[in-house]
């Protein structure tokens, strides 16, 4: 089954990076320049099957620092429970008011990633809708994943805890999921495999640590 997302020609305000300038630095996994501009790099969409909620991955640098891959979710109310994720609200020309969040402690983003990882989904193919039409925006980055064909994926019914740092550990009620916050800069991954590839860069994105 093909994952789509539809985008909308929207303005955000905050942006997304300001949103971030303001909150990596607080990260005890963040490395660089705290006053330097964030920029993105490249990014990739998960597809929410209930087309509630926006998954978007970063892939964002300060200054002259590392990549750090920043997981997000975009939801139209809050989050229960998930308060000390809250990276910010922003104002989005379409949608309204947007809650944004670290994805790490997010259940719908903990499914996707799973299936990408476990399952190798794959991204969604992000798309606007003009005049009727659908109009395909190029991806800006690969993500692929080692796990074996058809794999199953267990149903993920809560996050039940996030362990900070680099790797992020992402503790569910099925699995374990493990997110790599500066690509490339960290030490390699075991098990499953989410690698991403990015201008001249290949690394790993996230794994499933192996019991």
């Amino acid at each position: 089954m093909r994952h789509m997302a539809l985008l909308h020609r929207a303005e955000l305000h905050p942006t997304k990076l300001e949103l971030l300038a303001g909150w990596l630095p607080g990260r005890d996994w963040y490395q660089g320049d705290t006053d330097a501009e964030v920029v993105r790099v490249a990014a990739y969409r998960f597809d929410d099957p209930a087309g509630e909620v926006g998954i978007e991955t970063l892939l964002v640098r300060a200054g002259d620092g590392p990549v750090h891959q920043v997981p997000l979710t975009y939801r139209g109310a809050p989050l229960a429970g998930a308060e000390d994720r809250l990276v910010g609200t922003t104002e989005h020309s379409v949608l309204g008011k947007r809650w944004v969040y670290d994805a790490c402690g997010d259940p719908v983003y903990a499914a996707a990633l799973a299936s990408a990882v476990l399952a190798g989904t794959g991204q969604a193919e992000e798309y606007f809708e003009v005049d009727g039409r659908r109009e395909v925006r190029p991806a800006s980055m690969d993500i692929t994943s080692n796990a074996s064909a058809g794999a199953a994926v267990p149903a993920i019914g809560a996050v039940h805890r996030v362990v900070d740092g680099d790797p992020t550990l992402i503790v569910t009620d099925t699995v374990e999921l493990a997110v790599i916050r500066r690509p490339g800069a960290s030490a390699g991954s075991a098990g499953t495999t989410l690698t991403g590839t990015w201008a001249d860069t290949t690394a790993p994105l996230a794994y499933a640590p192996p019991h």
